[in-house]
């Protein structure tokens, strides 16, 4: 029996490890899909997707068209005989006429425990909602937004303070664990996927640059979880000397821990600074700052900005 033939379509970072995990000789890699190269760095130089990349040090066939609702896009995939597609943030619709192509259909990899958090940004959505577990779905793809029947899924917990950087990171390991696992059943017909409860969905829309800005008012719970989900990127921040301060990693402080000098501090406040954490006070209740960088610096801990700054006293976000 033939060896089935697979095509992937990812871009990111996050769709490297699930490429890799396609490198087997259990089925036929065909080629690559992925987006153009886009300027990238400071220089805004011209650069392939982290994908482009991998596949090719995998001596891959690469294609990156523009969009897929063109006639020579869909003939150039067509010409590769996929058995299945496997799509991980690819980052481009897939029209009707992709998604009927292959006979086993486009089968993709996403970054929540559907329906729960369809869209763009599910990763930080997870963390700013506090939900305390998140994980990936493998699914088969219509014409909607991760509205396909679901393959398989498998869970993992938030760690407090963990930022979508590193959860971001977890997930993609086990995305390309999972699709490893189970792409063997569902190209040999024997695992069939389930229905969604469109009723209980939810929406991970883009994230708003413009969240990315602290509003101390808000309750401390909130702002934390903000700071966690935004590093390393778009990463929230706040004024500091007429700058921009983003702040990388925080939790919320006990009621317990409070000092009472903090209850007269005005939001954004620092109260107390120490190798431990900076804190700040919210609308409601305090935060403590773990990491942060100063304008122009890298991402530090509390204590090491504290070694050369003092920040005891000052108000943020004026």
């Amino acid at each position: 029996m033939p060896r089935p033939r697979l095509v992937f379509a990812g871009s990111s970072d996050f769709a490297v490890p699930s490429l890799d995990a396609l490198v087997d000789e259990r089925w036929t890699l065909a080629g690559v899909l992925t987006q153009p190269d886009r300027p990238a760095g400071r220089r805004r130089r011209m650069s392939p997707t982290p994908v482009a990349a991998r596949a090719r040090e995998h001596g891959l066939a690469v294609q990156t068209p523009e969009s897929l609702r063109s006639a020579d896009a869909l003939a150039a995939l067509s010409e590769l005989r996929p058995d299945a597609l496997v799509v991980v943030d690819y980052g481009l619709i897939l029209p009707q006429g992709v998604l009927d192509l292959p006979p086993a259909g486009c089968i993709n990899g996403h970054a929540s425990l559907l329906p729960r958090w369809r869209g763009a940004a599910p990763v930080q959505h997870a963390i700013l909602a506090g939900d305390r577990f998140t994980g990936v779905s493998i699914m088969s793809m219509d014409k909607g937004l991760d509205t396909g029947p679901v393959y398989k899924m498998q869970s993992l917990e938030i760690h407090p303070a963990e930022t979508g950087g590193e959860l971001r990171q977890r997930l993609a390991l086990l995305c390309a664990a999972l699709l490893h696992t189970t792409l063997p059943d569902i190209l040999a017909g024997q695992l069939k996927p389930e229905p969604q409860d469109h009723a209980a969905a939810t929406y991970a829309g883009k994230l708003d640059p413009e969240a990315a800005r602290l509003d101390w008012q808000k309750p401390a719970t909130e702002l934390a979880r903000r700071i966690c989900a935004f590093a390393p990127r778009p990463g929230a921040w706040t004024s500091w000397r007429g700058q921009r301060l983003k702040l990388h990693r925080a939790l919320p402080l006990p009621a317990a821990e409070t000092a009472a000098s903090a209850a007269d501090a005005a939001p954004g406040r620092v109260w107390r600074a120490g190798a431990e954490g900076i804190d700040v006070a919210a609308g409601e209740g305090d935060v403590r700052v773990l990491e942060l960088q100063p304008p122009g610096g890298r991402v530090m801990s509390a204590g090491d900005f504290l070694n050369s700054r003092a920040l005891l006293g000052e108000q943020l976000g004026a």
